[in-house]
């Protein structure tokens, strides 16, 4: 039952992949960046990284303004998969932050929702 409560004594820390750590000199963060710098992180005794929002946004609220649930934004792509094997092999957690509350007006959702009155997008406030 204690394994469950894990978060309970973990250390977090909490970033942005696109603002943390440029590897390929084009003055935005990434998961090669990032995975460089794990050792230096798990030194700090951090054993678990809470990602900054991953989906696709126009970025006009820090990522929070998301356009699709289900993909990972190509300001954040890379190699997402070797980052979270590079973390799981320092005994370290991966949680990422999901935003279901913030959707953009670009979202296919959203622009349904405002084209037309009847889609079923559309909710009326009580």
């Amino acid at each position: 039952m204690t394994s469950d409560l894990w978060y309970k004594n973990a250390v977090i820390y909490s970033l942005d992949v696109e603002t943390y750590m440029d590897s390929d000199g084009d003055g935005v963060g990434d998961f090669e960046g990032l995975v460089r710098r794990l050792d230096h992180i798990r030194a700090l005794g951090i054993d678990t990284i809470w990602l900054a929002p991953l989906q696709p946004s126009p970025d006009r609220d820090d990522g929070y303004d998301i356009t699709g649930h289900y993909g990972v934004s190509d300001r954040s792509s890379g190699d997402f998969v070797a980052f979270m094997h590079e973390a799981r092999n320092r005994g370290m957690r991966v949680v990422a932050d999901l935003v279901v509350n913030h959707t953009s007006n670009e979202h296919p959702w959203f622009q349904a929702a405002r084209s037309d009155a009847r889609s079923r997008t559309r909710r009326p406030f009580p």
